[in-house]
């Protein structure tokens, strides 16, 4: 079976600014190999799939030579190779010396462009690289991905003189040495420019100033990290057109205590205003103790009269053993079904089911009051869904009121552990006060974190920061625990949570 290679840009940091085709080979790769900076998009990779990292640009002809050679014999084998590149692949890069080592080897290959880091950069910082009446030409100009200090090789002289804008990927001294040439050659020293670091992620920070202001603040022995040097007076314009860094949480640092597959909505919406998320990791599923049970549940769903779904997992493995199984949909026809948690709900929906009772939240007495409303429980078959740390109180508060209750554990969770480097890293970015928010999003959530990070540091670390929850019994557990909550969500949704740390930032 025949390799092919594809050699594909990543863009210049933000996982969402790779291009369709890119995402497409990406997914379907059997090996990834991949530059440091590009590895957030390995979200998007097989779950089955190889992943190597090459580092940093390779530097010299060798270890470069070597990393040609470990893409082509990953082809050789017959696999589907997806190497993913920085910025563009043929923009002051080595993709083109990849290509061509594989275009001789005789392997098919393919070349996906990407947003270059000079384009992504000036875009995220509201500076176009071109405006009426700013000049005729764009330079870009190779900096860093050659050497972090050296000079590039040109003519400054005629350079200098460009009516355009010029921008360059620069380390801190290699800056000042940029800046210094230019004005010795006739560029003036109040040219407006901008340097911006880490440039289109939740971490960008730009720095606007004349020439002459840029090259004092890169020569400080601090100013080492790379950035991106805009000159020309399009950098003049950033103050009018800026827009990602004015979101309403830009900068926010905001943990997430969901399950990872739960996690991803609100991250991404958090992630659409600007925040950094960061995604704790409480648990992970594993198999009931009776894996054969929801099988067989499943098989005689229809002896039920009501189905109530605990969790959007719960929904998964119930409807997976139900198609994987003897029945289909139609077993449900005369089946009412009862969703708790507005997760639950999406989930059903996306399944073309539609609860016909919908409970915001886990509590007893709210869910029998609503079933009971819609009509006698006497008598009725009940199947209850649940993870495991949903405990049996619901089964038994339905049998008091005359049910034939099913009480199904579809999985369970195991607890992350605190000793992990995830658990580590979150507990220190607490501790040093470099965490904005902590959003919790069920009572079962705010225990799991306090598992976490210690119990009997949870309190002293979360009443340090913003405690976010998403409905008043979720503040009430986080409270029982000695845990101030500075926000409440109106509605149990995550659009209702977002709306109140967007409101409560806003105010200060």
């Amino acid at each position: 079976m025949s390799g092919h290679v594809s050699v594909i840009g990543a863009g210049p940091g933000d996982p969402g600014l790779i291009s369709v085709r890119g995402l497409q080979l990406l997914s379907r790769a059997d090996v990834v190999i991949y530059d440091r900076a590009a590895a957030s998009l390995l979200r998007w990779a097989r779950h089955d799939a190889e992943t190597i990292e090459a580092g940093e640009p390779a530097e010299g002809s060798v270890a470069q030579d070597a990393l040609s050679m470990l893409i082509a014999d990953k082809a050789r084998e017959g696999r589907s190779v997806a190497r993913l590149k920085w910025g563009d692949p043929f923009v002051f890069d080595s993709g083109g010396k990849e290509a061509l080592f594989v275009h001789e080897q005789r392997i098919p290959f393919e070349v996906v462009p990407g947003i270059p880091a000079a384009i992504g950069a000036s875009a995220y910082a509201g500076i176009p690289l071109s405006y009426p009446g700013s000049g005729d030409a764009i330079v870009l100009l190779r900096g860093s991905e050659h050497s972090a200090d050296g000079l590039p090789d040109v003519d400054w002289s005629a350079l200098a003189k460009i009516d355009g804008t010029i921008v360059c990927t620069v380390s801190g001294r290699q800056g000042a040495s940029v800046i210094q040439a230019l004005v010795s050659h006739g560029r003036g020293a109040d040219t407006p420019a901008a340097l911006i670091y880490q440039a289109t992620l939740t971490t960008q920070r730009t720095v606007s100033g004349t020439l002459t202001e840029l090259a004092a603040a890169l020569a400080e022995p601090a100013a080492q990290e790379i950035a991106t040097l805009v000159i020309g007076e399009v950098a003049s314009l950033r103050d009018h057109l800026r827009w990602f860094d004015v979101r309403p949480l830009f900068g926010k640092r905001i943990i997430i205590t969901r399950s990872r597959d739960q996690a991803r909505e609100l991250s991404d919406e958090l992630e659409r205003l600007g925040a950094q998320t960061i995604e704790a990791p409480l648990f992970k599923q594993v198999p009931a103790e009776d894996p054969e049970a929801i099988d067989r549940a499943a098989a005689s769903v229809d002896a039920n009269q009501w189905i109530v779904f605990a969790s959007a997992n719960a929904v998964t493995k119930f409807f997976t053993a139900l198609l994987a199984g003897p029945r289909d949909m139609r077993a449900l026809g005369n089946i009412s079904i009862c969703a708790i948690g507005p997760t639950t709900i999406e989930r059903l929906e996306a399944r073309g089911v539609k609860a016909d009772v919908a409970v915001p939240e886990v509590r007893l007495d709210v869910i029998v009051e609503a079933l009971s409303a819609a009509g006698t429980l006497d008598g009725q078959h009940v199947l209850i869904v649940r993870p495991d740390y949903l405990r049996e109180g619901l089964a038994t508060e339905l049998a008091r009121h005359g049910a034939t209750v099913t009480d199904l554990v579809a999985y369970r969770t195991a607890a992350a552990s605190p000793e992990s480097s995830e658990a580590q890293d979150i507990y220190r970015q607490l501790l040093e006060g470099r965490v904005d928010a902590v959003t919790f999003t069920s009572p079962t959530a705010v225990r799991r974190f306090a598992d976490l990070i210690g119990n009997e540091q949870a309190a002293d670390l979360l009443n340090t920061t913003v405690v976010a929850a998403l409905g008043p019994v979720t503040k009430e557990a986080a409270e029982q625990m000695g845990i101030t909550t500075s926000i409440v969500a109106k509605s149990i949704t995550v659009d209702s949570l977002v709306g109140a740390l967007v409101a409560h930032f806003a105010k200060r």
